[in-house]
């Protein structure tokens, strides 16, 4: 029984763990600054959007930002950052590529849901739910356009450094957002807070593009990617065909049940319940390092969307502002005929 499992060990096959591990850094801290970028921004127009709310005092409504739990607790997010970077880093482009395709096929069930549906929940929650997917797309992207490469450890320290500072930039503009937005928006002498009071609700809708461009790259790669290593086989296709389309099943079900769903602890079943999916494919048809690519992926998620409960708040929220906005108009077309 023992030599038995150390000989299924030892031919434990390490096909998707790259053997360049510098490789590997480069791309997880790519993926890394990518999902600081992207939180970064969304909280900015959280929080503009919410003193812009509380200066028209149109409806009150509670404020899920404030000073102190803004800035608190800084070195829990840099623990964050270079945590989901070492996580990137041990996650391979096979794993990596499936969590692309998956998440796209989501995304594009949940506008295809929003289309049919004017009141179902918006894409501002699913943006908040792609961040460990978005750090997936971008290690797999790059993974993709480096093979071969004879200079690939150096494009990817430009490609390291570029994102590094791009989401400096990102991490100082929300901290001073954070800060003094509400007295420079006033003031007026302050160029970035007027340039967020004049253009700070376009925010949201370019990082919506910028992360359907990502993710648009991104499946062309992973598309390539599991061509090669799943689909090259024979014979491998009869396999692959049921249960892709039980899989695809089983997302579109996970997107319709989260319609009905409001909490974070239910948003955070689901991320449970499709990546044990993808768990058990992995054990059908993957290796045993695919296998530990899932449950690192499973760590991935949980330290992405466990600090972002302020984000998750704020789109759980606006959704209910949405789906209540058009009881109360039809309230008050009554009353109105009522009064006549």
């Amino acid at each position: 029984m023992f030599f038995s499992f150390f000989w299924s060990w030892g031919t434990f096959e390490w096909k998707s763990i790259d053997s360049n591990s510098i490789d590997c850094f480069f791309r997880g801290l790519v993926g890394a600054c990518g999902i600081s970028v992207l939180c970064n921004l969304i909280r900015v127009y959280n929080f503009i959007e919410t003193c812009s709310d509380s200066e028209t005092k149109t409806e009150s409504k509670p404020s899920l930002f404030s000073l102190g739990n803004l800035l608190r607790g800084n070195w829990i997010k840099v623990l964050q950052f270079w945590f989901l970077t070492v996580l990137l880093s041990l996650v391979g482009s096979r794993v990596s590529s499936l969590i692309v395709l998956e998440f796209s096929l989501r995304a594009i069930s949940a506008w295809a849901s929003a289309g049919l549906d004017a009141r179902c929940r918006g894409l501002d929650l699913l943006l908040t739910q792609c961040q460990f997917s978005l750090g997936c797309a971008l290690t797999c992207t790059l993974h993709f356009l480096h093979q071969g490469a004879p200079h690939s450890s150096l494009s990817l320290f430009l490609a390291a450094a570029l994102s590094w500072a791009l989401a400096s930039a990102c991490h100082s503009l929300w901290s001073h957002v954070a800060r003094l937005y509400p007295l420079h928006s006033r003031a007026g002498y302050c160029g970035k807070c007027s340039t967020l009071l004049a253009s700070g609700h376009t925010i949201l809708a370019s990082v919506q593009r910028a992360v359907v461009f990502a993710f648009a790259i991104a499946s062309v790669a992973s598309t390539s990617t599991v061509h090669d290593h799943f689909l090259s086989q024979k014979d491998a296709l009869k396999f692959w065909t049921p249960l892709t389309l039980c899989y695809t099943m089983l997302v579109v079900y996970i997107q319709a049940d989260q319609q009905r769903q409001t909490d974070t602890e239910a948003l955070l079943h689901t991320v449970v319940l499709r990546l044990g999916a993808l768990l058990v494919l992995m054990l059908t048809v993957g290796h045993w390092s695919d296998v530990l690519h899932v449950l690192f992926s499973f760590l991935g998620e949980a330290v992405c969307l466990l600090p972002s409960q302020d984000l998750l708040k704020a789109a759980l929220q606006e959704e209910e502002d949405m789906r209540g906005a058009p009881v109360t108009k039809q309230r008050n077309a009554m009353n109105r005929s009522s009064d006549r």
